[in-house]
């Protein structure tokens, strides 16, 4: 638990200024789409990774790679706000920064987003039967939807708003029938 606080207390300054970044630059959702790219990046490349957490590597090192893959593809003061986190030690915390930063931008649109894991793929009928449910259920104007697929639930999807979990999956269904017979 201290670990997580000092996180945030590094992730939060970060990610506020670079909405005020944003902001200054009226380049909202520009940023927005950036961080969310830069998350993909972070989570698909272990190298990229493992070299952003490595103190082996030193910040000109860091600071080219970044520009060889960011460069060009994101908007330049998000690769300058990079540069920053290189220069101040806090590589680690990048894609905490991004993922607050596009908490920041949801709250502020009054977005909500819901983790929705399903059997199968969903399609387009499916996402935008999900949103309404969710729009419903929170009454925010607009719903972002985050998906996975786990072959597991054998059918149905599983909702996550926030600290609100709706479970809709065949495996849940069957896991509360079994400890009702439990009970019995």
């Amino acid at each position: 638990m201290k670990g997580s606080a000092a996180m945030a207390e590094v992730i939060e300054p970060y990610a506020e200024a670079l909405m005020a970044l944003a902001k200054d630059s009226n380049c909202l959702d520009q940023f927005g789409e950036d961080a969310s790219s830069i998350v993909a990046v972070m989570a698909e490349s272990d190298e990229l990774s493992g070299l952003m957490l490595s103190p082996v590597f030193e910040a000109v090192q860091k600071k080219a790679v970044i520009r060889q893959i960011f460069e060009g593809k994101i908007q330049p003061n998000m690769l300058n706000f990079l540069m920053l986190i290189v220069d101040r030690k806090r590589t680690a915390y990048l894609t905490g920064i991004c993922k607050r930063y596009s908490e920041l931008l949801r709250d502020m649109k009054q977005i909500v987003l819901a983790e929705v894991t399903s059997a199968i793929e969903l399609d387009d009928a499916q996402r935008q039967s999900i949103t309404e449910k969710v729009k419903a259920m929170t009454g925010a104007q607009s719903v972002e939807i985050e998906s996975k697929v786990d072959s597991g639930l054998i059918g149905g999807v599983i909702i996550k708003v926030g600290s609100q979990v709706v479970d809709a999956s065949l495996r849940g269904q069957l896991r509360r029938i079994g400890v009702n017979l439990s009970r019995a």
